[in-house]
């Protein structure tokens, strides 16, 4: 059976550059986390959340799945969340896509996945709600850029629908959710300027921005 050995050997190497630059690094790190952000982003491997924005292990609680999707009846999603809200006390909630995903791809190639398509019908909801939108252009590419982009927007509404998002508004916790979507193939991050935080208001939805 393979040991994977390279990838043991890669992480002495890490532990140590890490180390030789701050000596109490890991010391630090084991006493506590204390991250100001949760990440809910792609499981897409090429989309490593520390990396893409530069900061270290501490510093951001993350949550993956396949399209970043927000839904209730994920109790895995449910769960990061509320740890993250309530014990972590996290101040921005980042819902991150990125261009070229495959789950977006799928949800629009009319294709049998197998078991997979019960998790994309939670994009082929969003595509249904902007259909006229996505349907009018032209290419492929542009359709699911667009697709990405729309769901990253509409699972922000389902993190702000979260009991636990909620509760920290009407309890005054400084909460922001915030959508942004990643280019794969320049490494560039794309503010879609959609942010959302506040008092609930009397309509039961929170100020966006």
């Amino acid at each position: 059976m393979p040991k994977l050995q390279h990838l043991l050997d890669n992480n002495k190497k890490w532990a140590e550059k890490i180390k030789s630059s701050d000596p109490d690094f890991f010391n630090k790190l084991a006493k506590q986390q204390n991250p100001e952000y949760l990440w809910i982003g792609c499981s897409d491997s090429r989309v490593p959340a520390n990396e893409i924005v530069g900061l270290m292990p501490g510093e951001i609680f993350v949550h993956r799945n396949i399209a970043n999707i927000v839904v209730h009846t994920d109790l895995n999603c449910l769960s990061v969340i509320q740890y993250a809200v309530e014990v972590l006390r996290v101040k921005h909630i980042i819902v991150c896509g990125h261009y070229g995903c495959g789950g977006i791809r799928a949800a629009l190639d009319n294709q049998d996945h197998g078991i997979i398509d019960n998790w994309l019908r939670h994009i082929k909801d969003v595509h249904r709600l902007y259909k006229t939108q996505i349907d009018a252009l032209e290419t492929m590419k542009e359709k699911t850029d667009l697709l990405c982009e729309l769901n990253v927007v509409e699972q922000m509404a389902n993190v702000c629908q979260t009991t636990m998002v909620q509760n920290a508004w009407k309890n005054n916790q400084e909460l922001t959710i915030h959508g942004w979507i990643y280019g794969i193939e320049n490494g560039i991050m794309k503010d879609l300027n959609v942010r959302i935080s506040g008092q609930v208001g009397e309509n039961g939805l929170p100020s966006s921005s």
